[in-house]
C-alpha cells in the first residue's frame, strides 16, 4: 500500500510564471491539481512550509501577491472576485484560496503543462583507463620506450565497468537521494542521469525521460534536465539579483497568463525568488568567490537553488551540494530543494556524505551504491529495516544513512548473530539479494508501471512538445533547446557583460592605463619628429609599434576566457544560451571599450609624435589600429577556444607573437626574407595594417634630405647635381625623397595597396571572429583533472597492481578510499599502539575572557569572540561547534595565533604561564584546506615537515622512522608512495594530519573541520583516529561540521558557540552526551527525543542556523548557570597548579627548528623534484625554445654582410630577447602556487624562513631556464649565420645570463603582484618599456630627454654587448640596392671626388677609378654601422656583462625585498583596488 502524497504539493513555473509557484496550496489542492490517472508515491517525504527560509517576506509577499493579483486581471478582476470565496479587503488575506482561484485561470487558460521523470533499466556505463597509475616524469615523457605503449593505449585503450546492472525510476515531484562511499559512482550516476555522457567511453542500457530518448532530451529538451556540480560557480562579480535575472530572463517562457510583459515576469520572479529563499537582504552583493568578497556559503548555495529554480529545471541532479556546509546550512539547503521539488512538481536527485536523520527524512527514495553496483533502490522509511532483515545490525545510536553505507564497508558493517553465513559479502551478491528480494521486484513493478504510464506515448510526447513550443520565442527555432530567439540572448548576454566589467573594474582599468601610458611612452620617444629623411626610420619604429603593442597587449584575453568557461559550459548545459552568443556578446560589448581605450591611445600617440597632421590620415590610423586590436583580440581569444587548457593555449600565443614581430616587415622588410617563409607575411594581419600605416604616412610626403654624400669640409661649393642623399630611395641630384619611393624600396609597399589592405584586415578579422564563434560554441571544453591516483615512479604498491589487475571491474570515481578505510581500520589497534609510543602531554592550554575585534573600515568595528573562556586537557578531545558564523575557525586561528589584524584580549596560558616565543612551532594545526605541494608523495610530505620541525639534534635516520609511524598512525602505508595531488579527499585530510603529527607537537593539535567533505565511514575513521591519539595523552581541539550521534559520541568535551563568538555550552558531554542534554533540558530546552542526534538537537534549541529560532538567551542563561562558574574554578585550578612548576621552555634556539643552509637545501631538492615530475611545464619550456629559436634562425637565415644583413643580425638579437615574455609568464605560475602553500600552512607553523624559499625557487628555476636557452642558442646562432669564432661569449650571455636575468626580474615582480594573472600584465608592461628603450628601434642620438632611459634599461647592455661581440669587427659589402650613386664633376675619377668625404665620414667605393655613376657605400665595417645607428660599441661587451650581473644582483635583491613587502609585511599594492572592489555593494 503506498503512502498519501506529501502535504505539501506545489505548481509549475512556466504555468504560473506571472506570480511564480513558489508556494503551495494545501492538500485538498493537492489532491485538485493532481490527474485522475496520475500514480502516487512510494512514500512519504517531510514537507517543509513555504515561509521557512524568510517568514516576514514571505508574508510581505503575501500581501503584494493580492494587491499585484487584483491589479494584473485588469477588467476580469470583478469576474475573479464574484467567484472567490472572499474580498481581500474584507477579510484577511488567504494564500490558498487566492492560489486555488488563479489555478482555476490558469486551467481556463491554453498553457500546457509539463514534467519530466526518469526511468532506467540494465544501466551500464564504460570509462576509460585505471584508477591507479605511475605519476609522469620528464624522463618517462622523454624515455622512447614508453612511446610504443601510448600508440598501444591510443589503438586500444583499457575499458572498464564504472556503474552495472541499475535500474529505477523517479517520479516528478520526488526526491532520490543516492548514497554510497567516495567513489562508489554516486557521481557518475547523477551525471549520466543528467543526461551528461559525452565524458564517458559508452552508456549502455534503457533510459527514457517519460516518452523521451536521451538524444530527445539533448537535441530538444536539455533545459529541462540539469546536472549541479558541488561547487558553486558564478560570476563574482555579479550580483544576486543580477545572477537570477540573467537566468529568469534567457529562460522565461514566452507564453505567459494575462499577456504579463517580459519585463515585469522577471522582476516579479527574481522578487519571489529572493524572497522565499532569505536572499533579500543580499539582493545587491556580490556573489563573490575566493578572492572578492560576496555572500556567505549558504547564501551562495541558494542562490545556485533559486537560479536553477529560474531556468525551470524540470529534472535536477545534486553533487554533494553541501560539502563544506555546517549541520544547519545543510538541512536548510535540503529543506529548499523539498520546497522546490514539491512546488514545482520537479524530480529531483541528490548525492550527500553525511547524511542526518531530519535531512534523510525529507526524501522520497534512496539508491545505496556499492562500488558501482546498486544494492538498493527503493522508499526511504523501507532502507533500514530492509538491511536489518538482510541479517546487519545498525550501531548505537547511528542514522539509518550511515548504516546504509556503512554496510557497503567490510570493515564497518555488523553481522547480527546468526546471519554470519547467510548475508551477502561483495557488491555482486548484494546487487543479486536485491534483485531477489521482495523491494527489488517493487522497483521492478514501479518501473513497469512508469513504462506503460509514460514511454511510448505519442499524446505524452505531443502534449510535452506542444508546452515546449508555447515557451519558444517568437523567432526562436522550433526545434531548438534554447526558448529564447539568439537576439534575445545577445541582449541578455550584451547587458550581463557590461554588469560584470562595472562589478570587476579592475582588469579594464589596468589595460586603459596600460595603453595610454604607453602611448606618453611612445610618443615622447618619438616626440614632434621632423620630415627631414633622417626621421624616416624613426617614424616608421612609431607606426610599426603603434599596432604591434596594442595587438600584444591583447594576448592577456587567453586567462580571462578560461576562467569563466565553466560557468559558461554550465549554463549552455541548461540551455540558457549558446556559448556562440556569450563569445559574439563580449565581441560586441569590447568593441566600444576598445574604441574608446585605442581613441585615446592613438590621439596621444599620434599627436606627439607628430604625424602627418591631415584630418583623413588621422582617422585612418585611428580605424587601422583600432582594426587591428579587434582582429588580434579574436585571434587570441580563438587560441582560447580551441585549447581545453590555457598552458598551450599561452605557449602557442608567445611563438605567435614572435612570428608577428618578425613577419610584420619591419624588422625584416619583405625582400630580405626567405623564400621558403615568406608566406608567414601573407597570413600576418598585423603585417597589412603596417603596410596600409605605413603608406598612409609616407604618401606625399617629401623628405628634406638630412645628409647629402658627399658633403661637409672640401665640397661647400658642390652642387646638387654630384650629390646624393643617403636615404633609401633617394635619386642623384636632388635634394628630397619621396616617401613613396622610400616604403617601395625599403619594404617593397605601395600606397595602392592601402585600402586593399583595409579590406583585408576586415576578412581577417571576420574570419577570426567566425572562428572564436564556432569552436566556443562546438569545441570549447574544460580541463578535467585526472581521477587516478598516481603512484611514483618505481614503487608498485598494491593499490596500484590491484588497479592494474582488476582495471575492468574499477569505477571511474573510485580512488579506493573504501580499500584506505579497511587499511585504516585492519591497522587500529595496530595504530593505537603507535600511537602510545608518541610522545605524551602533559601541558594544559587555556584562554581566559577572550576577546577579538576587527575593524569594518569607517570607523566600525565588529566582535568576533566575546568574552570566551575555556581550556584543553591532554587525553581529552574537544569539539569546537556553532553554526555558519558563530566563530569557530575564529576561535581556533586566535588561539593557534594565526590571526594578524584586528584587537586581541584576554590570556592565552600554558599552566598558567604566558605561552612560550615558540608556541606555533610547539603545535599542530590541521587546516581545513589541504594544502600541499602536489607532486610530493605522501612519504615526501611527512619527512619533509620531519625534517623541517622536529629540533636538528635529532639524527634523520629517527625522523624517518618517525615518519614511517605516522604513515602507519593515519592508515596511510599503502599509499606512501601516491602523489599528494591524485589523493582522494580522505588520503588528503589524513596526509594532512599526518604532516602535523610527524613534526611531533609538544602542546596541542588543533583541527579545523578535519571531515568535511568526507562520507561517514571515512569522518568515523579520522575521528576513531583522533579518539586514539586522545587516548594516548595528546590533547586536541576540534572544529567539526555535520556530526552525526556516533562521531559525536566521540569527543569528551565541547565548546558550543553561537553567532557573535559567545559561549553557549562548554564542559563534558558525558555518556550519551547525558550531561550536555540534561544542562539545555534543565534550562528549559524541549526533551530531546532518544533518536535524535545530540548535536542537531543543541543546534536547534539554541536557535543556531539561519532560520532556527529560540526565545531564550542562551549565552546569558549561561554566563549566570553554575556551569559557567565551575569553568572559571576549573581554570584557576590549573593555573594555581602550573604555576607552581616550571613556565613551558621555547624548545628552539632560533625562531626555526633547522638551520638557514639546511632549509634551503631541502627546500631546493622539493622544487627540482616537483620540477621534474611536471613535464608539462618543462616540456613547454624546451619547446617554446626550440620554435622560436628555430623561427628567429630562419627567419634571417644566413644573414649576408650586406647593411641589411647586418641589420638583420641586431634584429634577430633583439627579437631572441622577447621570448622573456612567454618564458616569464610560464615559470610565474609555479611560483606562486608555492608561496601559496607557504602563506596557507607552511609560514604559519614556523616551518621555515621565508628567505630560504626565495633562494629556493629562485635556485630550482635557473637550471631549466639555462637548459631552455641553451637549445634556443643551438637553433638560433648558426642558422642566422654568426661567426663561429663569437660563440663563446654569446651562449654565455644568451644561454646562461640572460635566463638568468629574466628568471630573476620575472619573479621579483611575482613576488609583488597577488597572482598570476597580475604579474603577467605587469611583467609584459615592463618588459615592453626596457625594450622600446634597448637602443634598436629609435636610434640613441634622437631619443631626446629619455636618454636616461637607455642607460637605464638593462636590455641596452644585453643587446649592446650581444650585438657588439657577434656583429662587431667585420667588414661590410653592401648590397647593390644599398650603393648610393654619384656623379663626380667633370674631369674627377670616382676615388679623387670622394676620398675626403671617405676620410671624414668612412664607407668606400666599389668603382673607384671610374668617372660617372660612383658607387658609394656609407659603411665600410660593421663597427661603423652599429655606433652610428644603434650607438653599439664592440670594445663595451665585457662592460655591458658586468653591468648585466649588477641587474641580476639588483633583481635577486629585489625578489626578497618585494616578498617581504608585499608578502610577509603584506604591504600589496593592490589591496586597496581590491577592498574598493569587494566593498561596492
Amino acid at each position: 500500500m503506498r503512502a498519501s502524497p506529501p502535504a505539501i504539493v506545489g505548481f509549475e513555473f512556466s504555468k504560473f510564471s506571472n506570480l511564480n509557484p513558489l508556494f503551495s496550496v494545501m492538500a485538498d489542492d493537492a489532491a485538485h491539481r493532481q490527474s485522475p490517472g496520475r500514480k502516487h508515491r512510494l512514500s512519504d517525504a517531510r514537507s517543509v512550509d513555504v515561509d521557512f527560509f524568510d517568514p516576514e517576506g514571505v508574508s510581505e509577499l503575501r500581501r503584494e501577491l493580492s494587491r499585484a493579483s487584483e491589479g494584473q486581471l485588469g477588467t476580469q478582476a470583478k469576474d475573479f472576485e464574484s467567484e472567490s470565496s472572499h474580498t481581500v479587503h474584507e477579510e484577511p488575506f488567504n494564500l490558498e484560496t487566492t492560489l486555488r482561484g488563479i489555478m482555476e485561470r490558469l486551467d481556463e487558460s491554453d498553457i500546457q503543462r509539463r514534467e519530466l521523470g526518469v526511468m532506467f533499466k540494465d544501466l551500464r556505463v564504460v570509462g576509460l583507463g585505471a584508477t591507479a597509475s605511475h605519476q609522469a616524469t620528464l624522463g618517462s615523457f622523454l624515455n622512447p620506450f614508453n612511446i610504443s605503449g601510448a600508440i598501444k593505449q591510443f589503438r586500444h585503450p583499457v575499458l572498464r565497468d564504472i556503474l552495472q546492472g541499475f535500474e529505477g525510476v523517479v517520479r516528478p515531484g520526488e526526491m532520490l537521494l543516492v548514497l554510497g562511499s567516495p567513489g562508489a559512482g554516486c557521481t557518475t550516476l547523477l551525471r549520466v542521469l543528467a543526461n551528461q555522457r559525452h565524458e564517458y567511453h559508452s552508456v549502455e542500457g534503457t533510459t527514457h525521460y517519460d516518452s523521451f530518448s536521451p538524444a530527445d532530451i539533448e537535441n530538444l529538451y536539455r533545459g529541462d534536465v540539469q546536472y549541479c556540480p558541488e561547487d558553486d560557480v558564478h560570476f563574482p562579480t555579479l550580483t544576486v539579483e543580477q545572477t537570477l535575472t540573467f537566468a529568469a530572463k534567457t529562460r522565461t517562457p514566452h507564453k505567459r497568463p494575462d499577456e504579463e510583459s517580459r519585463d515585469v515576469h522577471i522582476k516579479r520572479m527574481v522578487h519571489i525568488l529572493t524572497t522565499v529563499f532569505g536572499l533579500r537582504h543580499v539582493r545587491n552583493t556580490f556573489v563573490g568567490d575566493a578572492s572578492i568578497r560576496g555572500v556567505s556559503g549558504g547564501e551562495k548555495k541558494r542562490v545556485s537553488i533559486a537560479e536553477t529554480l529560474a531556468t525551470l529545471s524540470r529534472l535536477t541532479c545534486w553533487d554533494n551540494s553541501t560539502r563544506g556546509l555546517d549541520a544547519a546550512t545543510a538541512l536548510e539547503f535540503v529543506q529548499a530543494l523539498r520546497i522546490t521539488t514539491d512546488i514545482g512538481n520537479q524530480s529531483t536527485l541528490v548525492s550527500i556524505y553525511q547524511v542526518g536523520e531530519s535531512l534523510y527524512r525529507l526524501f522520497n527514495k534512496v539508491c545505496v551504491i556499492y562500488e558501482g553496483r546498486m544494492v538498493y533502490f527503493g522508499p526511504v522509511e523501507r532502507a533500514r529495516q530492509y538491511f536489518i532483515d538482510m541479517g546487519y545490525e545498525p550501531a548505537n545510536r547511528q542514522t539509518t544513512s550511515d548504516f546504509i553505507v556503512a554496510v557497503t564497508d567490510p570493515n564497518e558493517r555488523i553481522v547480527r548473530v546468526g546471519f554470519e553465513n547467510k548475508v551477502p559479502r561483495t557488491p555482486s551478491e548484494f546487487a543479486d539479494y536485491f534483485q531477489k528480494s521482495q523491494l527489488g521486484a517493487d522497483n521492478r513493478a514501479d518501473i513497469d508501471s512508469y513504462e506503460h504510464e509514460h514511454v511510448n506515448k505519442d499524446h505524452k510526447r505531443k502534449s510535452y512538445r506542444q508546452s515546449v513550443v508555447q515557451d519558444h520565442a517568437r523567432h526562436t527555432r522550433r526545434q531548438s533547446p534554447y526558448i529564447t530567439s539568439i537576439p534575445m540572448q545577445a541582449r541578455a548576454l550584451m547587458i550581463r557583460r557590461v554588469q560584470i566589467l562595472k562589478g570587476g573594474f579592475l582588469a579594464p582599468l589596468i589595460e586603459m592605463m596600460s595603453f595610454v601610458s604607453l602611448a606618453i611612452i611612445i610618443g615622447t620617444i618619438y616626440w614632434r619628429l621632423s620630415d627631414q629623411t633622417s626621421t624616416f626610420f624613426s617614424r616608421g619604429g612609431a607606426v610599426f609599434f603603434s599596432p604591434l603593442f596594442s595587438a600584444v597587449l591583447t594576448m592577456a584575453e587567453i586567462s580571462a576566457l578560461y576562467t569563466q568557461r565553466p560557468i559558461i559550459l554550465r549554463q549552455s548545459r541548461a540551455a540558457m544560451y549558446h556559448p556562440f552568443v556569450d563569445a559574439l556578446a563580449l565581441t560586441l560589448v569590447d568593441m566600444p571599450i576598445t574604441f574608446f581605450i585605442i581613441t585615446m591611445y592613438s590621439i596621444v600617440l599620434y599627436f606627439f609624435v607628430g604625424l602627418r597632421q591631415e584630418a583623413g590620415n588621422f582617422f585612418f590610423f585611428l580605424l587601422v589600429v583600432f582594426l587591428m586590436t579587434l582582429t588580434m583580440k579574436a585571434f587570441f581569444r580563438t587560441l582560447a577556444a580551441g585549447f581545453a587548457s590555457p598552458a598551450p593555449a599561452q605557449s602557442v600565443a608567445g611563438v605567435t607573437v614572435l612570428g608577428i614581430i618578425a613577419y610584420t616587415g619591419y624588422t625584416i622588410p619583405q625582400p630580405s626574407m626567405i623564400g621558403a617563409l615568406k608566406w608567414l607575411t601573407w597570413i600576418n594581419p598585423v603585417r597589412y595594417g603596417f603596410e596600409a600605416l605605413l603608406v598612409n604616412e609616407f604618401h606625399a610626403l617629401t623628405g628634406q634630405c638630412s645628409v647629402l654624400v658627399p658633403s661637409g669640409p672640401g665640397y661647400d661649393g658642390i652642387t646638387a647635381v654630384n650629390q646624393v642623399c643617403n636615404t633609401v630611395g633617394s635619386i642623384t641630384g636632388q635634394t628630397v625623397v619621396s616617401g613613396d619611393r622610400y616604403v617601395e624600396e625599403s619594404f617593397a609597399y605601395s600606397f595602392s595597396h592601402m585600402w586593399r589592405n583595409f579590406g583585408i584586415l576586415v576578412g581577417f578579422n571576420l574570419f577570426f571572429i567566425f572562428t572564436y564563434l564556432f569552436l566556443t560554441e562546438f569545441s570549447s571544453s574544460s580541463s578535467r583533472q585526472s581521477s587516478a591516483m598516481l603512484f611514483k615512479r618505481g614503487s608498485k604498491p598494491s593499490v596500484l597492481q590491484e588497479a592494474e589487475a582488476e582495471v575492468k571491474s574499477s569505477d571511474i570515481e573510485k580512488s579506493t578510499s573504501s580499500t584506505g578505510s579497511r587499511s585504516f581500520i585492519k591497522q587500529k589497534d595496530r595504530s593505537r599502539v603507535s600511537v602510545v609510543e608518541a610522545p605524551a602531554m602533559t601541558d594544559v592550554f587555556s584562554w581566559q575572557h577572550l576577546n577579538y575585534t576587527v575593524p569594518l573600515g569607517r570607523g566600525n568595528q565588529r566582535k568576533l569572540l566575546d568574552n570566551v573562556s575555556g581550556y584543553v586537557a591532554p587525553g581529552k578531545l574537544t569539539a569546537l561547534v556553532g553554526s555558519s558564523g558563530a566563530g569557530k575557525t575564529t576561535l581556533l586561528n586566535t588561539l593557534a595565533q594565526r590571526v594578524d589584524t584586528g584587537v586581541i584580549t584576554g590570556d592565552r596560558l600554558i599552566n598558567g604561564h604566558p605561552i612560550p616565543p615558540d608556541f606555533q612551532a610547539q603545535t599542530g594545526y590541521v587546516q581545513q584546506m589541504d594544502s600541499h605541494e602536489p607532486r610530493s608523495t605522501v612519504r615526501e610530505a611527512l619527512l619533509f615537515s620531519a625534517k623541517l620541525r622536529q629540533p636538528a639534534n635529532v639524527p634523520l635516520s629517527e625522523k624517518k622512522a618517525y615518519v614511517e609511524e605516522c604513515l602507519k598512525m593515519c592508515g596511510l602505508e599503502a599509499y606512501a608512495d601516491a602523489i599528494v595531488g591524485s589523493l582522494s579527499v580522505e588520503h588528503r585530510k589524513r596526509t594532512t594530519i599526518g604532516v602535523e603529527l610527524a613534526a611531533k607537537p609538544r602542546l596541542l593539535l588543533f583541527l579545523d573541520e578535519p571531515t568535511s567533505g568526507l562520507d561517514a565511514q571515512s569522518a568515523w575513521a579520522i575521528l576513531s583516529f583522533l579518539r586514539g591519539l586522545a587516548d594516548s595523552g595528546q590533547a586536541i581541539l576540534c572544529t567539526i561540521h555535520q556530526p552525526s550521534a556516533e562521531l559525536f559520541g566521540v569527543f569528551d568535551r565541547l565548546l558550543l558557540l553561537r553567532k557573535g563568538g559567545q559561549t553557549v555550552y562548554f564542559g563534558d558531554l558525558g555518556h550519551h552526551c547525558v550531561t550536555l542534554i540534561d544542562y539545555f533540558q534543565r534550562q528549559g530546552a524541549r526533551e530531546c527525543s532518544p533518536d535524535e542526534n545530540p548535536a542537531e538537537y543543541i543546534l536547534d534549541v539554541t536557535g543556531a542556523g539561519a532560520t532556527a529560532q529560540t526565545d531564550k538567551d542562551w549565552h546569558d542563561i549561561w554566563k549566570n548557570s553554575a556551569e559557567a562558574l565551575g569553568v572559571q574554578e576549573e581554570i584557576e585550578q590549573i593555573h594555581a597548579e602550573g604555576r607552581s612548576r616550571a613556565a613551558v621552555q621555547a624548545t628552539y634556539k632560533s625562531e626555526f627548528a633547522a638551520s638557514w643552509g639546511y632549509q634551503f637545501v631541502t627546500l631546493f631538492a622539493r622544487d627540482c623534484q616537483a620540477h621534474w615530475r611536471y613535464p608539462s611545464y618543462l616540456i613547454g619550456k624546451v619547446a617554446l625554445n626550440i620554435a622560436t629559436g628555430l623561427l628567429i634562425g630562419f627567419t634571417f637565415f644566413k644573414a649576408d654582410d650586406s647593411i641589411q644583413g647586418t641589420q638583420n643580425k641586431v634584429f634577430s638579437i633583439f627579437i631572441a630577447t622577447i621570448i622573456a615574455v612567454p618564458s616569464s609568464n610560464l615559470l610565474q605560475v609555479p611560483f606562486i602556487a608555492m608561496r601559496s602553500v607557504y602563506e596557507i600552512r607552511e609560514r604559519p607553523s614556523r616551518m621555515y624562513s621565508w628567505t630560504a624559499l626565495v633562494a629556493s625557487q629562485i635556485s630550482a628555476d635557473i637550471p631549466w631556464n639555462i637548459l631552455g636557452s641553451s637549445i634556443f642558442f643551438l637553433c638560433l646562432f648558426w642558422t642566422v649565420g654568426f661567426s663561429t669564432g663569437r660563440g663563446g661569449y654569446t651562449y654565455f650571455v644568451i644561454g646562461v645570463i640572460f635566463p638568468i636575468y629574466y628568471t630573476t626580474i620575472s619573479q621579483a615582480i611575482a613576488a609583488a603582484s597577488p597572482d598570476a594573472e597580475i604579474a603577467a600584465l605587469l611583467f609584459n608592461f615592463f618588459l615592453t618599456l626596457v625594450i622600446v628603450f634597448d637602443g634598436v628601434f629609435q636610434p640613441y642620438h634622437q631619443l631626446g630627454w629619455w636618454k636616461w632611459m637607455v642607460r637605464l634599461s638593462p636590455f641596452t647592455y644585453f643587446v649592446e654587448g650581444l650585438v657588439g661581440q657577434a656583429v662587431g669587427g667585420f667588414d661590410i659589402n653592401c648590397a647593390a640596392k644599398e650603393l648610393m650613386q654619384v656623379n663626380p664633376p667633370s674631369g674627377q675619377t670616382c676615388q679623387s671626388f670622394l676620398s675626403t668625404y671617405i676620410t671624414n665620414n668612412g664607407g668606400f667605393i666599389t668603382n673607384p677609378n671610374a668617372s660617372s655613376a660612383c658607387e658609394y657605400c656609407q659603411y665600410r665595417t660593421t663597427d661603423a654601422f652599429l655606433g652610428t645607428t644603434f650607438n653599439i660599441k664592440y670594445n663595451h661587451h665585457w662592460r655591458d656583462l658586468g653591468l648585466t650581473l649588477v641587474y641580476i644582483v639588483f633583481n635577486i635583491a629585489a625578489v626578497f625585498c618585494c616578498t617581504y613587502i608585499f608578502r610577509i609585511q603584506k604591504g600589496n599594492l593592490f589591496r586597496a583596488l581590491k577592498q574598493r572592489l569587494a566593498h561596492r555593494k
